[in-house]
């Protein structure tokens, strides 16, 4: 399972909300590539990076913040915030992430989201699903839909998308534990069946469908653990590392299974 440190910015500071409300804003660095470096330095080899200024004007902003990480570390960065126009996507790219993360766009304008998919590839693409009750929740969280979280994922799986990052909003930035209940019941809503013929007959073999990228609630070194157990690709942190619940050396150790 790959650990993905996140690094939320407003205004070029590094920050952390609490459920997505900006008002609980608190900010951990005024320098984000300094924080990038530091991850770096452990073995860190992804960053996730929200531009929350971009969440909420509904267009990229901030991505000098960007170009300044992706030019001065080997960082792979899935960059997210904002992007709802090819040009929003062109400048992410232009500016060095790896992938991007659609996630209002996906609900609000489908066939542009579509379109990227489509040019792009799904090693380029993250579906950003993020919800409230299992419900949708988009423009920085700030505004409800009536998307339903596993239709929703379905739908995009059937379109052709791989990854999918998940927050449960209610968790996000509380320290209480990951949605553990919650990405189990996706994996297996997600996972495909394939049949095979054989000596024996017929069988039905579960194997993988979406790469599933937990967010939210990470609070302890454990909670890696659970989540790589239940079938995790990928493990977003923010909180945890910022208020040293878990340690950069404990990731380290994490990243190379001892």
């Amino acid at each position: 399972m790959r650990i993905i440190p996140a690094i939320d910015f407003i205004e070029g500071m590094c920050v952390r909300l609490s459920k997505g409300d900006y008002d609980t804003k608190k900010i951990y660095n005024e320098n984000p590539l300094e924080v990038a470096k530091e991850f770096e330095a452990y073995g860190i080899r992804h960053l996730h990076l929200v531009d929350l200024d971009g969440a909420k004007s509904r267009h990229i902003v901030n991505y000098g913040v960007l170009e300044e990480i992706a030019s001065n570390t080997s960082l792979k960065i899935d960059f997210g915030g904002g992007l709802k126009s090819d040009d929003d996507l062109r400048i992410a790219f232009e500016s060095g992430a790896s992938q991007v993360t659609g996630g209002s766009i996906a609900v609000k304008d489908k066939e542009t989201f579509l379109g990227w998919l489509s040019i792009h590839g799904s090693d380029k693409i993250i579906l950003g699903a993020d919800a409230m009750n299992e419900n949708i929740a988009v423009t920085g969280w700030q505004e409800a839909s009536e998307e339903k979280l596993i239709p929703f994922i379905q739908k995009y799986q059937k379109a052709g998308i791989q990854y999918v990052i998940c927050t449960d909003i209610s968790k996000d930035g509380m320290l209480q534990g990951p949605s553990i209940d919650l990405y189990k019941k996706i994996l297996k809503k997600t996972s495909v069946t394939k049949t095979t013929v054989g000596l024996s007959g017929v069988e039905d073999e579960q194997v993988a469908g979406i790469k599933l990228i937990a967010s939210g609630g990470v609070a302890e070194y454990n909670d890696l653990q659970r989540l790589q157990d239940i079938g995790c690709e990928g493990a977003i942190i923010g909180k945890a590392i910022y208020e040293n619940r878990i340690s950069l050396k404990q990731i380290e150790q994490f990243i190379l299974g001892l």
